[in-house]
């Protein structure tokens, strides 16, 4: 096992106690949780845990919020005219551009992504933050023609007050950003719940907030396990829940916030399809499934794990399939060179082993992997399973690994409805050389985002979410800002009597 890579450290003026613990951030000041409880971060490619880090109490969670509540309430952010919002998060823009290699890579140590795409995300995310910042500026309510004489009408959209950000381990800061970004934008504060997997990095961006001259109590961070979460989930004075994760968190999570009528956007999981017709580019298509399957270990809610392929060339793209995921070269995920990185955790590990067994236990034909690899670190081989019916778990429960499960069909109206047998609807893709085709059936596939002859390609201008469980809302676009804001109508009297005689109206 490699004892001479560099370890992580979280850097950036963040204290660090004798131990590497990591602290709270809670009202702009860092202090270690309540009886000093901490848990460990450990990095998937070594194996080995490298730091610790504070683990909240339901006390520290009501601290954090209390925190944000007062910063909301007394205009510290809100207040600021949204073009001085706009500067602060134009200089955070700078800021992360500044320590991009830094975030890049404590990233990787917590969850084992490979470089070649971390390194880009940390890139997207500085330009999401300048998206937001400009529409800080732009976004707002609008004059409308009064239905009654003898008035002035309009809308206005104000924040909605203390915001909690429940993020995932797969992208923490990107998937962070998401949610942070346009809450600012809108006059918000947050309070930050990263997973317990990857929260060094979260603090790292949370720093950077104070740094570039976001007030205190307007970003907190709250490390810790499900409980933080939970605790965070129900309190009183969180206004609006954001959250990525698995479709079961979710799902709770809304069913607790219901009981106080709390906004919530969830952005959950995914059985992607990609419907591979045979007049596509078999060569293109292999790589762009390779790209929604193998990338980020198959770790990715948009993950595009089952693969519809039609008769005439089923067999040659499986084969090539197999054959190019069998040669992915698994390695250090700091190599630039590494195709392949591990899966972030024993308990992930655990997981896609686990289905490995179901596949064996359904009798499916594995055309590669199927198994760990002989190495240190968490790593399964690439997996692909050809002919899987649909009704197989396989086909229909999201994995998170790079596993594919190749079905075939015939006729275009039973790849839509193979395409559309699911609970999710988060993402698809076709390819097809077809331009006709590819119009019909972007209207037919029931998804959030739908790819023509790419995949896994997103940006901050388009919303991302997704149907059925797949999630509630949309995050990116200018419309996010529209999840953080309430709409207030305004009826201005403009001394006009008319109005008077013509009656009111109740609902």
């Amino acid at each position: 096992m490699p004892t001479t890579r560099a370890q992580p450290r979280l850097g950036l003026g963040i204290p660090e106690a004798p131990d590497n613990g990591f602290a709270l951030l809670i009202d702009g000041q860092h202090r270690a949780a309540q009886g000093d409880a901490a848990f460990a971060v450990h990095d998937p490619f070594l194996e080995q845990d490298w730091g610790r880090v504070a683990l909240a109490s339901p006390a520290d969670v009501d601290a954090a919020v209390q925190a944000a509540h007062r910063a909301f309430a007394d205009g510290r952010w809100s207040g600021l005219l949204a073009g001085e919002r706009a500067r602060i998060l134009l200089r955070l823009a700078d800021l992360i551009e500044r320590d991009a290699d830094l975030l890049t890579r404590q990233q990787i140590c917590e969850n084992g992504k490979l470089i070649s795409e971390m390194a880009p995300g940390t890139a997207a995310l500085a330009g999401d933050c300048r998206f937001f910042a400009g529409l800080a500026e732009t976004h707002g309510g609008m004059s409308v023609p009064p239905a009654r004489p003898g008035f002035t009408t309009f809308m206005l959209k104000e924040p909605v007050g203390v915001v909690a950000a429940i993020t995932p381990w797969n992208t923490p800061l990107g998937l962070l950003g998401w949610k942070l970004f346009p809450a600012l934008a809108a006059g918000n504060t947050v309070v930050i719940k990263p997973s317990d997997v990857t929260p060094t990095s979260t603090l790292m961006l949370a720093q950077l907030c104070l740094e570039a001259g976001v007030p205190a109590g307007v970003v907190n961070v709250v490390t810790g396990d499900g409980a933080t979460g939970a605790a965070l989930v129900e309190h009183p004075l969180v206004a609006k829940i954001a959250f990525t994760g698995s479709t079961a968190t979710g799902q709770a999570i809304a069913s607790r916030a219901a009981l106080r009528s709390a906004r919530v956007t969830l952005e959950l999981g995914g059985k992607s399809p990609q419907l591979v017709f045979a007049d596509a580019d078999i060569d293109r298509a292999v790589s762009g499934v390779m790209a929604g399957i193998f990338a980020a270990t198959g770790q990715s809610c948009m993950a595009g794990s089952r693969v519809l392929v039609q008769d005439a060339v089923f067999d040659r793209f499986c084969d090539q399939l197999a054959m190019r995921g069998s040669r992915m070269i698994a390695g250090d995920p700091l190599d630039p060179h590494t195709q392949l990185g591990p899966l972030a955790s024993r308990a992930q590990l655990d997981k896609v082993l686990g289905y490995f067994a179901i596949a064996q236990r359904e009798r499916l034909a594995c055309l590669a992997g199927g198994h760990r690899l002989d190495r240190h670190g968490y790593f399964v081989a690439p997996t692909v399973y050809r002919d899987v019916p649909p009704t197989s778990r396989i086909a229909r429960e999201e994995i998170f690994g790079p596993v594919a499960a190749v079905t075939r069909f015939r006729t275009e109206e039973e790849a839509v409805a193979l395409a559309n047998d699911t609970l999710f609807g988060l993402a698809a893709g076709i390819w097809t050389q077809d331009a006709m085709r590819a119009h019909r059936l972007l209207h037919l596939v029931r998804a959030g985002t739908v790819w023509v002859n790419n995949y896994r390609i997103i940006g901050h201008t388009l919303p991302f979410g997704g149907y059925g469980q797949s999630g509630t809302g949309r995050e990116m676009g200018a419309q996010a800002l529209d999840a953080y804001t309430e709409t207030k109508s305004v009826w201005i009297d403009t001394g006009n009597d008319l109005h008077f005689a013509t009656g009111g109206r109740d609902v």
